[in-house]
């Protein structure tokens, strides 16, 4: 059975960070993209960070960018959200989600076919 854990999530104050980890069991996704989403009370599901299979291309909304970083340890058959500059804004549920085809650049939620359970992240001013 395939597994998406995502951890890491809290609470914390406007310009303060935090680093989610979401780690993969039961398969490896070593040519798969993945990426991060997060949801806030009352919103639609919004894609926040992907990462192509090898790492080599990372991409964001403006939203994040230049605050958020995606990175993936493939021995460890995991994927990371570094999180700066947080804002009240950001506050939402995080989900780690994983691509079954090989070798695209994926950002819309029908692209992924795994994903987690969810971290919450509180962000107060």
């Amino acid at each position: 059975q395939v597994q998406l854990v995502e951890s890491g999530g809290g609470s914390v104050h406007a310009g303060d960070s935090l680093r989610l980890s979401c780690v993969a069991s039961g398969r490896t996704f070593h040519g798969n993209a993945m990426a991060w989403f997060r949801q806030a009370a009352g919103k639609e599901l919004e894609f926040v960070a992907g990462i192509t299979w090898n790492g080599a291309e990372t991409y964001y909304p403006d939203s994040v960018k230049g605050r958020f970083s995606i990175s993936r340890d493939h021995a460890k058959n995991m994927v990371s959200l570094q999180m700066n500059s947080l804002k009240p804004e950001d506050t939402a549920v995080y989900y780690c989600a994983a691509d079954q085809e090989v070798g695209r650049r994926p950002s819309r939620r029908e692209e992924f076919s795994y994903w987690g359970h969810g971290t919450q992240v509180i962000v107060s001013s």
